[in-house]
């Protein structure tokens, strides 16, 4: 399900920026659904029953009220006053760390599972890195009475035990991925390899702005959420209502899509921060992988090249179609750091600020130390998610 990559015909789509990208699936060249044939229908009936549903006041209505009662938004916007200080620019925190399950994940999986009940499904499938959108759809499916089955590498199981025990306590099955690096692309090959025989009882809950097509749009529009809120209460924080610099992390790029898609029609600059071992969008070549035409790293003989990160969300051989789409049209910038500048970041957000970050929100915070940006900037950064569920990580590494 997508261990090869294969270079297929270049063909640019022009649509909006950040907007539908209409029946192709396509964000410019990148995008579309490279599926079998048995995913080709399910594909199309998702996009069908979400087109619907994002058209229908009541799911839009009863999609808000869970995300406001259940999952705590909206989440704050917190100043870093004591990082501000010493960078000399003003440093604004979009806390999605504070949201239930200690993600943005739960954004997605809410609406995803909404939409499972609306078709009639009765089970979620999902892949998971870190184990915060295995958490989140494990909650969610708790939440509806659904069951859920969750693969993982059977290397992130070890690395993210906590995650893993919440899994099972909130009734999910938890399945080890021993293929490959066992990491998240062999979990995401097991998952949707798993689609393939469960499509009548199961919706495949992607966590992340990949896969095919619907599920890179309609993802991102589950997680506009971050950037909507974001930019509602930076117009309350700021003279100028926006930042000069918005900054995320960027494995697949679900939390950087969710934020960059409500500031991408303004002045602001968009930087995604990727992990040095993955960096699909500096480092990649064109291909498909997991059913998408983007930017993957890949051997000399086209198949798909391992990533590393020391943030198993990171873990990633490529990126999602928009974000290259994105980049190609230069209005956002996707950067890297390195494994060691995101524990230096971890630690002193927590020395200054008293958060303690997970590791893949520290690379955002990584790029923003290097001091590159001119003082007297203002700079949001979103925390996709809270730190606990790396300690046993960061503690090994310093």
């Amino acid at each position: 399900m997508g261990e090869v990559l294969i270079r297929p015909r270049r063909e640019v789509v022009r649509g909006p920026l950040m907007g539908d990208p209409g029946a192709l699936g396509r964000f410019g060249e990148y995008g579309g659904r490279y599926v079998p044939e048995s995913l080709i229908g399910v594909c199309r009936e998702v996009e069908e029953a979400f087109r619907e549903a994002w058209a229908d006041p009541a799911y839009r209505g009863q999609l808000d009220r869970l995300l406001s009662t259940y999952a705590g938004r909206p989440t704050p916007l917190t100043p870093a006053l004591r990082l501000s200080a010493e960078l000399g620019v003003t440093v604004l925190l979009k806390r999605e760390d504070l949201a239930h399950t200690g993600s943005h994940k739960i954004n997605n999986v809410l609406g995803q599972a909404l939409l499972a009940k609306r078709m009639g499904r009765t089970r979620l499938i999902a892949e998971t890195g870190a184990g915060q959108h295995g958490v989140a759809t494990a909650t969610a499916a708790a939440l509806f009475g659904l069951r859920a089955t969750v693969f993982m590498g059977a290397r992130d199981v070890e690395r993210q035990e906590l995650n893993v025990f919440r899994m099972r306590m909130l009734g999910a099955e938890v399945v080890p991925v021993h293929s490959g690096a066992q990491t998240l692309k062999d979990a995401t090959s097991e998952a949707m390899r798993h689609w393939v025989g469960a499509v009548d009882e199961a919706h495949y809950c992607m966590g992340s702005v990949l896969g095919p097509a619907p599920y890179p749009w309609m993802v991102r529009e589950l997680q506009r959420v971050i950037g909507d809120e974001a930019r509602r209460q930076c117009a309350t924080e700021l003279r100028a209502a926006v930042p000069d610099y918005v900054v995320a992390c960027v494995g697949g790029g679900s939390n950087a899509a969710g934020t960059f898609a409500g500031f991408v029609d303004t002045p602001a600059r968009l930087v995604g921060v990727e992990a040095d071992g993955g960096a699909g969008a500096s480092r990649g070549r064109l291909g498909v992988l997991h059913g998408v035409r983007s930017m993957f790293l890949q051997d000399e003989h086209g198949q798909v090249a391992e990533a590393h990160s020391i943030a198993a969300g990171l873990d990633y051989p490529g990126i999602g179609p928009e974000h290259v789409h994105l980049r190609d049209l230069g209005r956002a910038r996707y950067v890297s750091v390195s494994d060691s500048e995101v524990t230096e970041a971890a630690m002193r957000l927590a020395r200054t600020e008293g958060i303690i970050a997970a590791l893949e929100s520290a690379h955002a915070v990584a790029w923003v130390l290097r001091g590159q940006i001119p003082a007297g900037s203002t700079v949001l950064i979103t925390l996709s998610g809270r730190g606990d569920k790396d300690l046993a990580t960061l503690k090994e590494a310093l």
